[in-house]
Order: structure tokens, then C-alpha cells, then sequence
């Protein structure tokens, strides 16, 4: 059984987490510049299986769709033609960025580390992967 590896898709950078092969544990991975991201998934695919994306999708309050969809749908059927063979699933993205900066307040980290967007972003794909994975 492959892995699942969540995607959460920015303007600037692209904040990634897998599961281990059991489907269990959510882990973050790294963070890849936006514009570098389908190299480093070439990369990491070569080496791991994974069976399926999990992608954000960025939704208001009303459920209408946020203004980031304007990048990140374009880059989720690139995704799909790249990778025919890779299921992708649609988690709701909403408050997990602000989920993620309070789990990095409480776990103790300093003032800088709290203010790291890129931190932020693969905390960010950990509770979107973690969250379809329970």
C-alpha cells in the first residue's frame, strides 16, 4: 500500500506532509517553492509510492470557494494530468492555518519560529492529511 501525501497548495510555497505506508501517522515533509513543485513530486515519486493526493480546498465561511482557488484549481488538473494514475481528494482547507500556528504556540516554539510561513505550511498539510486520514 502506497502512501498518501497532502498538498497544501500557496501562491509562494507549497507546504507537503505524507502518511507512513500503514495510513496512520500524518508526518510534515518539506516545503517546495510553488514554481519548483512538480519537480520535487518527480523526485519524490521515483523513490516513494504513493497512491493518492490529498489537496486543500480553500473555501470562505459561506462554502463559496476562496480567492486562492483561482491558483490552486489550475494546479489540481495539472496535477490530475500529470499523474493519471494517483487518486486526488479535496479536504476542506478552512482554519488549518490558523489550527497550525496554534499548534506551533503551544508545542513551545519561539517568537521566529511561530513567524516561519514555511513552518506553518507543512503544519498546515499535516492537519489537512491527518484530518482525511481519521
Amino acid at each position: 500500500m502506497g502512501r498518501l501525501m497532502a498538498i497544501d497548495y500557496g501562491s509562494k510555497r507549497v507546504g507537503l506532509a505524507v502518511s507512513d505506508t500503514q495510513r496512520i501517522i500524518a508526518t510534515s515533509l518539506t516545503t517546495v517553492e510553488t514554481k519548483k513543485i512538480f519537480e520535487f513530486l518527480d523526485d519524490y515519486l521515483k523513490k516513494e509510492e504513493v497512491d493518492e493526493f490529498v489537496v486543500g480546498l480553500a473555501k470562505q465561511m459561506d462554502n463559496t470557494l476562496s480567492e486562492s482557488s483561482v491558483y490552486i484549481e489550475p494546479f489540481v488538473l495539472e496535477l490530475a494530468k500529470k499523474y493519471p494514475d494517483k487518486k486526488i481528494v479535496r479536504i476542506d482547507e478552512r482554519f488549518t492555518s490558523k489550527i497550525a500556528s496554534r499548534a506551533i504556540l503551544d508545542s513551545g516554539a519561539r517568537k521566529k519560529q511561530r513567524q516561519n510561513k514555511a513552518l506553518v505550511d507543512t503544519v498546515s498539510a499535516v492537519i489537512i492529511l491527518q484530518s482525511y486520514m481519521n
